[in-house]
C-alpha cells in the first residue's frame, strides 16, 4: 500500500497518521510493522516516531500477526448450546473476554475452548490472518456482553460464516436496558473510529463503513426514564448498538460508562450502579449450518443480574 499525504496533512507522529490511514489496524500493530522494516518513507526505513507532513510518501507492507501462545485453560465458564464437528455455539456470560488481546493473555473463552476436543492452536492461514489469535471466532460480543456466539471448528465452516454474516443473512437480537426512551426505527449512518479516543468509535463521521440497527421498544419503564429494548443487527460494527442508542438516540445502555454517564436521576444511577455493565445481552443467534444447511436458531435467557435490573425498573 502506498500513501501521499495531501496539502492539507498537519504534521504528526508516522504511527499516528498510518492508524489514521488505515481504520481497523491498531497503533500498536502498525508500530510492530515499523519495527520489522514493513514501512517506508520516502523510501527509506523510519521510526514510528517520526514526524510526517504534506507531500510525504508512506510505504507500508503489513504483516502477518505473531503466533498466538493462548493455552488451554479448562478452568473457563461457559454455557454449550450446540456442539458438532464443525462449529460450537456457547452461551457466553458477562465478564469473559473472547480473545487474546493486550491486557487479556489468558482466561479468555478461546483459551476455555482449546481445552476442549476439536479445537487446537490455529497455524498462519491466508484465509484468515489473524485466526491464529483466535482460532474459529468469527463474530464477537463484549466483554461485559453476555450471549450467544458461534465459533468455528474447520476452515470451511469459518469461511461459510464469514459469509453469511457478510450477506447479513445471520439473525442477531439483542436485548437492552437504556437510560430514557428510544424511538423505534431503523438507525442508518456511516461508521468508524472515535478520531478523539482508541477505544470507541462513532457514527457522527461524514463516511465510513455502513452501520444498521433496528430498535424496537419492547417495554417503557420506570415512568418513561427507561426502557427494555430490542435490537437487531442488520451490521455487525464494534460496539454498534452501543454507539448508535448513545449517538443517534441519545439514550444509552444502562450502566455503559464508555458511551453513557451516570444517570442524574438517582433511582436509574442506583439499577446502573448495582448492575455493574453495559446492559446488553445477545439472545438470539440464526444461521445456516455450514455443511447440513439446516437453519439453526438459539435462544440465550437473559442472566441474573440483567433480570434483576429489569425488575427493579419495573418496580419504579
Amino acid at each position: 500500500m502506498k500513501f501521499e499525504l495531501g496539502p492539507g496533512q498537519p504534521p504528526d507522529r508516522l504511527d499516528k497518521v498510518l492508524t489514521r490511514l488505515l481504520p481497523g489496524t491498531s497503533r500498536s500493530t502498525i508500530q510492530r510493522w515499523i519495527d520489522e522494516d514493513r514501512v517506508r518513507l520516502s523510501g527509506k526505513p523510519c521510526r514510528a516516531k517520526d514526524s510526517v507532513g504534506p507531500g510525504a510518501v508512506i510505504e507500508v507492507e503489513p504483516g502477518p500477526p505473531p503466533a498466538s501462545d493462548a493455552t488451554p485453560d479448562a478452568g473457563v465458564q461457559f454455557g454449550v448450546l450446540y456442539d458438532d464437528e464443525e462449529l460450537i455455539v456457547v452461551d457466553k456470560p458477562a465478564g469473559l473476554v473472547v480473545h487474546p488481546a493486550r491486557g487479556h493473555a489468558s482466561g479468555t473463552l478461546v483459551n476455555g475452548l482449546l481445552a476442549r476436543p476439536g479445537f487446537e492452536r490455529a497455524a498462519a492461514d491466508p484465509l484468515d490472518p489473524a485466526g491464529s489469535l483466535r482460532p474459529g471466532v468469527v463474530h464477537r460480543i463484549d466483554k461485559d456482553t453476555s450471549g450467544v456466539l458461534v465459533v468455528a471448528k474447520t476452515e470451511r465452516s469459518r469461511e461459510h460464516l464469514k459469509a453469511q454474516l457478510a450477506a447479513h443473512s445471520v439473525e442477531r437480537l439483542y436485548l437492552a436496558l437504556t437510560v430514557g426512551v428510544p424511538a423505534a426505527g431503523a438507525i442508518r449512518t456511516h461508521y468508524g473510529r472515535h478520531p478523539r479516543s482508541r477505544l470507541r468509535f462513532t457514527s457522527l463521521v461524514d463516511d465510513g463503513k455502513h452501520a444498521v440497527t433496528h430498535v424496537l421498544v419492547r417495554e417503557t419503564l420506570a415512568g418513561g426514564r427507561a426502557a427494555y429494548v430490542e435490537c437487531r443487527l442488520e451490521t455487525g460494527r464494534t460496539h454498534q448498538i452501543r454507539v448508535h442508542l448513545s449517538e443517534q438516540r441519545k439514550t444509552p445502555l444502562l450502566a455503559d460508562t464508555l458511551y453513557g454517564r451516570v444517570p442524574r436521576d438517582p433511582d436509574i444511577g442506583a439499577v446502573a450502579a448495582e448492575l455493574g455493565r453495559q446492559a446488553l445481552h445477545a439472545a438470539v443467534l440464526g444461521f445456516v449450518h455450514p455443511t447440513s444447511g439446516q437453519e439453526l436458531r438459539f435462544e440465550s435467557p437473559l442472566p441474573a443480574d440483567f433480570e434483576r435490573a429489569l425488575a427493579t425498573l419495573r418496580a419504579l
